[in-house]
């Protein structure tokens, strides 16, 4: 079977799409993000097409607001099916990205985290290393683990900050995958020359 991975981070706005950009991008895969909230600027999904030319497939969900899905959703009128979002069976790799954190509302009884654990996809956790990472970490890795998602590995965005990276490690018992460094400019050519910098390609085989 192909892998397949989800994206999730410990907070938004951390550099999560960047991440499943360059992982797209090393694997050869397909990028699908179930439900996009904000449509006003570049969404996360063209913002992967524009790196990993082809490789996206549309969203389940579209809502305007730029705001949990759970509320986006209240305020477009629509109700998101959370039964009905079902991972697509691609012939490559997958690379699904969730929004915000594990604890991200999709509707007012169901969390993405309640969604990883249904799908038991191995989550990859994106994690800053900046000040105040140690906490959101290792929380988000403890809801994960209570409701039995498998999780893949953490994966670092930003400054080299090794103690903070060591600790989380070894207190959640989750391996460091690596670190991808801040960019001053993303282009594919940067993305990819990070990801094999910061990155073994082996361990997401």
């Amino acid at each position: 079977m192909k892998p397949r991975f989800i994206v999730t981070g410990t907070d938004t706005g951390i550099g999560k799409s960047v991440f499943s950009a360059a992982l797209t991008q090393a694997l050869s895969a397909r990028y699908w993000k179930p439900v996009q909230s904000g449509i006003e600027d570049e969404t996360d999904t063209q913002f992967v097409e524009r790196m990993v030319p082809g490789a996206t497939l549309p969203e389940a969900w579209r809502l305007v607001s730029p705001l949990s899905p759970h509320r986006s959703a209240e305020i477009d009128g629509v109700t998101i099916d959370t039964e009905a979002l079902t991972p697509p069976q691609v012939d490559a790799p997958l690379v699904i990205e969730g929004a915000g954190g594990a604890l991200v509302p999709v509707t007012r009884s169901v969390l993405y985290a309640d969604i990883f654990a249904r799908w038991q996809i191995p989550v990859i956790v994106c994690a800053r290393t900046a000040l105040g990472t140690i906490n959101h970490s290792l929380m988000t890795i403890e809801v994960l683990k209570a409701r039995g998602v498998p999780i893949h590995g953490i994966a670092f965005i930003g400054e080299a900050m090794p103690d903070s990276e060591m600790t989380i490690a070894q207190m959640s018992g989750v391996r460091r995958l690596g670190r991808l460094d801040l960019l001053p400019e993303i282009t594919p050519e940067a993305l990819r020359t990070a990801f094999a910098a910061g990155f073994d390609i082996a361990d997401f085989a």
